[in-house]
Formats: C-alpha cells, sequence, structure tokens
C-alpha cells in the first residue's frame, strides 16, 4: 500500500514539472493579452506589433496620468520599463484597461502586464525581465483597520491624568 502511494506521488511530482510555462493567452485580432496588478489597481494588457502608442481606458497614456507635472517622465521610467529592458520600445502598440486604485498603483500595474505580455511575444525576454524585477507581483497591499484604533496602528493617545 505504501509502496503505491510512493508511486502515485512521484508521478504527480514528474507532471507538474513536466508542464509548460504559463504563457499570456493571444486574443483574437493578434492581441496578446496579460493581467497585471498592484495594491488594488488592475490592469487587462493588450499587446500588438505596431508602432508604439499605448492606450489606456481609450486615452493615450500621457493624457490619462496627467495627475503630476512630470507624468510623461514616470510614464517612461516605469510602465515603459519592460520595452527598453527587452529593446522593443517603439515595436508593439499597448491597449489597456485599468480598473482601482490610484496613480502610482495602475501605473505599476501596467509595467507589470505589459512585462507579462511581453512573455508571449519572445519566452527568452524572460530572463532580462527577471533579473531587473518586472516580473514579480508587489504583494503590498494597505492593512486593514482593526477593532479599538483609529486606523490601522494608531491607537487612541495616551492621558496619564
Amino acid at each position: 500500500m505504501a509502496e503505491t502511494t510512493q508511486t502515485q506521488t512521484q508521478a504527480q511530482t514528474q507532471t507538474t514539472a513536466e508542464q509548460k510555462p504559463r504563457l499570456p493567452k493571444t486574443v483574437p485580432g493578434g492581441y496578446i493579452h496579460a493581467v497585471g496588478r498592484r495594491k488594488e489597481s488592475v490592469a487587462r494588457v493588450y499587446l500588438k506589433p505596431g508602432e508604439g502608442k499605448i492606450i489606456v481606458n481609450g486615452k493615450p497614456a500621457e493624457e490619462y496620468f496627467h495627475h503630476d507635472f512630470m507624468s510623461k517622465d514616470l510614464l517612461m521610467k516605469h510602465a515603459l520599463r519592460p520595452f527598453e529592458v527587452t529593446g522593443t520600445l517603439g515595436k508593439f502598440d499597448v491597449k489597456a484597461n485599468i480598473r482601482g486604485g490610484g496613480p502610482t498603483g495602475q501605473l505599476e500595474a501596467l509595467r507589470l502586464g505589459i512585462a507579462r505580455a511581453l512573455l508571449g511575444v519572445n519566452p527568452d525576454y524572460r530572463k532580462p525581465l527577471k533579473d531587473e524585477g518586472l516580473l514579480t507581483r508587489d504583494p503590498r497591499m494597505v492593512e486593514r483597520k482593526k477593532y479599538g484604533l483609529h486606523k490601522a496602528r494608531r491607537a487612541e493617545q495616551y492621558s496619564k491624568r
């Protein structure tokens, strides 16, 4: 009996080790679809060969991320980083639907979505993207408020008298 369970577990580990890595989906229209998340933001990214246009929620990315006077620099520094690392800057059009969160979370969710979508173009991009930390989902979230406290950790001010 023990031998059969041992052979079953060995067979299961072999099948999981032999599975291909999950690549982004190819959807009708020639787009490669991937999802990026950060904090409360979710970015659904559609990548297609083109001339480098980035459309976010129906607007050009520079117009959508206009919250800061340096938005063009932030866009180049964060969202377009996967293209710089892989040497594909200006070769792909990006359509993205982003929901939830604030500007920073949305920008970083877009970056993760683009990096994941580039793996669908060429799986060899995994190493440079991974070395730059662009395929890692940032797990930091807002800590929940606890009862008896003002915020997540802020307690009532201590009064000696």
